[in-house]
């Protein structure tokens, strides 16, 4: 019997072959695995961003009809047995998730300045990022959705945070400037809801963005928001084991050597550009302390570290070192360079009159949590180890010979 079976209908084994690949071939694999993300993002984004509408509208109609003046207070009971009865195979109508949806929507309609901050953060959100400008195109090509998304203050980003991100942020978070802050941060670090949790316990939002600074004043409003965002008013350096009366140099040697723990601390977008970064000026050499590039504000930052409380000549120092980087080192793509002080304590009214008639960017915030290396006085020197040990050498020789006699 003739086998007319094709060539690639034969059974064989996948392997790579013996054939030619150039650069035209590597562009075009390239290209296709991108399409192939976009299309998985849009989908994920397209599913997760109808499901929530459709979330939001409910909540918004159990509060709009009054549903529970109009029908009775077991009214979300029975629209969750009507909807499961009707969709059995569909998840998240229980009564409990039902509760949420109101809740949710409570949360955020009942303030005032809710349109406005979210229009804000809208704004400042990196939109040129793969994820946002899919939810951007999803929503604009669908005029009905777009027009019913304006009609009841849905905003857009809320497409690329989980419901259960959403409940947990709703529910543990007092103000809407605080859930804010958290859906932003869900969204541009990608949190799981482990990671959220554990923010929100450790109160990420009150220590973020309370620094002493004068960036609304000296930057654009929303490099100035996003800047302000990004400093702490106390940073915790608990990772940090230092003897008692350490210095500055001491203090940037522990923050060197923990530098992936130090990044972490400052927050995401921060690249480590160097320590004592020297520049020359008028023949003077002078050293940066540390010096970072921050990726999302597309600026230098110039971190200055004192182990004292402040003093008002520092803001002249750092506002030198700020300048120097703008001058020698900032290029046209870059935005204004800002300082950060980070010292021992703090006056607040020192702190804002120092920064009076200073035009360049900075803060001011201070550190705590250290740990004092106490262990280490407690222990033997090196030459009394030493010293022991020729000791316990004699010892024993003296005994071994007693022994032989």
């Amino acid at each position: 019997m003739r086998n007319n079976m094709s060539e690639e209908l034969k059974p064989h084994v996948v392997k790579s072959h013996d054939i030619r690949l150039d650069s035209d071939y590597v562009s075009w694999v390239h290209d296709v695995k991108q399409r192939y993300v976009s299309a998985q993002i849009k989908s994920a984004v397209k599913v997760n961003t109808e499901q929530l509408f459709f979330n939001w509208q409910l909540g918004r109609d159990l509060v709009e009809r009054k549903a529970e003046e109009k029908w009775g207070k077991g009214i979300v009971e029975q629209l969750s047995l009507d909807l499961q009865n009707e969709f059995p195979k569909a998840k998240g109508f229980s009564a409990r998730n039902l509760w949420n949806m109101k809740k949710w929507y409570l949360f955020y309609s009942g303030n005032e300045s809710f349109s406005e901050l979210a229009h804000h953060m809208e704004e400042s959100l990196d939109m040129k990022s793969l994820k946002l400008q899919q939810v951007g195109v999803e929503l604009d090509q669908n005029e009905k959705l777009q027009q019913l998304v304006a009609e009841i203050n849905f905003p857009k980003f809320f497409g690329f945070v989980p419901w259960g991100h959403h409940i947990e942020i709703v529910t543990k978070c007092k103000t809407v400037e605080e859930a804010l802050f958290y859906v932003r941060k869900t969204i541009e670090e990608s949190w799981s809801r482990s990671v959220l949790i554990d923010n929100i316990k450790a109160h990420l939002y009150q220590s973020s963005g309370n620094a002493l600074t004068n960036f609304a004043e000296k930057l654009p409003t929303i490099q100035g928001k996003l800047a302000q965002e990004i400093v702490k008013d106390t940073y915790d350096f608990g990772f940090v084991s230092l003897p008692a009366g350490y210095d500055e140099k001491e203090l940037e040697d522990a923050l060197e050597q923990n530098i992936t723990r130090f990044l972490l601390e400052l927050g995401s977008g921060f690249a480590f550009i160097g320590r004592q970064k020297e520049i020359i000026v008028a023949g003077k050499t002078r050293k940066i302390d540390m010096l970072f590039y921050h990726i999302k504000l597309r600026c230098y930052v110039v971190v200055e570290l004192k182990a004292v409380s402040f003093e008002p000549e520092f803001a002249g120092k750092l506002n030198f070192y700020v300048n120097a980087v703008d001058q020698l080192m900032k290029t046209d793509d870059d935005n204004p360079t800002i300082g950060l002080l980070i010292c021992k304590d703090k006056d607040q009214t020192e702190v804002q009159w120092a920064f009076q008639g200073i035009e360049t960017p900075m803060g001011v915030a201070t550190y705590d949590n250290i740990r004092m290396n106490e262990i280490k006085s407690q222990l033997p020197s090196e030459e009394a180890i030493q010293k022991r040990l020729e000791q316990a050498e004699e010892e024993y020789l003296l005994k071994l010979q007693e022994k032989n006699k």
